[in-house]
């Protein structure tokens, strides 16, 4: 089941590949962890040849978003997603609902209440529509904003925003 949100771009750039893929590798700090730490370049992470995943390099909320992207001639595809870290650290956070629901089971000595089970399911749906989404959303945009203004990107159009639940 795929519970966190996804995000597609393709992405045309004004300049050369090499020029921009350059320019990249001097706003990155190389880091094989894809982790926040306090430095003067704008993005942590990987970059090989034309290929890059990459974090922004802001202490807290930069780690977030994971981009992987691959620019090929002048045009290049965007892939966000979330930080694994993240995702580990939001699925416990989407199991509380399933403890309250357990604890009410236990202290009414196993009787369903239909307001508990109505409650467990507004707070997940809370916790996975609008905690997580917006947050993804407002995150992944500042960090689009950053790697456009470094490759220079002419255009760029969302491809796929996966929000659905998959089986």
């Amino acid at each position: 089941m795929k519970i966190f949100p996804e995000s597609d771009y393709n992405f045309k750039i004004t300049g050369s590949e090499i020029e921009a893929i350059e320019r990249l590798k001097r706003r990155t700090e190389f880091s094989k962890s894809l982790t926040s730490q306090i430095t003067d370049k704008s993005f942590r992470g990987i970059i090989e040849e034309n290929t890059f995943r990459i974090i922004s390099s802001e202490i807290g909320k930069g780690a977030f978003c994971v981009l992987e992207g691959k620019v090929d001639n002048q045009n290049g595809h965007l892939n966000i997603s979330i930080n694994k870290a993240f995702q580990i650290l939001l699925s416990i956070i989407l199991c509380l609902p399933i403890v309250l629901l357990i604890a009410d089971l236990i202290s009414e000595k196993g009787r369903f209440s239909i307001m508990t089970i109505l409650i467990v399911i507004l707070i997940f749906i809370f916790i996975r529509f609008l905690f997580i989404e917006l947050t993804f959303r407002r995150l992944s945009k500042i960090s689009i904003n950053k790697l456009s203004d470094i490759l220079d990107i002419e255009r760029i159009e969302k491809t796929r925003h996966n929000h659905k639940f998959v089986l």
